[in-house]
């Protein structure tokens, strides 16, 4: 079995499978976590997401919401507009 490199950049595949792998969404999600932190803090962030519940998200938590497949930015934009977060860290 062969492994192609699929235009130069970086990502292979193995020759006969299709596609190159993708990975899925959990960028966005790191990306997420990093501006809870930046913006509350380790433990708040993490109070904030387990405690706190979003009436614009369901009545639900930012684990729950998250758990349940509300994207990350979706995620993001509620808890900015409840906190007040600023625009430079939007």
């Amino acid at each position: 079995m062969s492994i192609v490199c699929a235009g130069g950049r970086g990502l292979f595949r193995r020759a006969g499978l299709g596609q190159p792998r993708r990975y899925p969404g959990q960028v966005r999600q790191t990306e997420f976590w990093n501006r809870m932190r930046a913006q509350f803090g380790e433990v708040y962030a993490q109070s904030v997401a387990k405690d706190y519940v979003f009436g614009s998200l369901g009545e639900r938590t930012v684990e729950r919401a998250l758990a349940e497949g509300v994207d990350a930015k979706v995620v993001w934009r509620t808890v900015c507009d409840v906190f007040n977060v600023p625009e430079n860290m939007r």
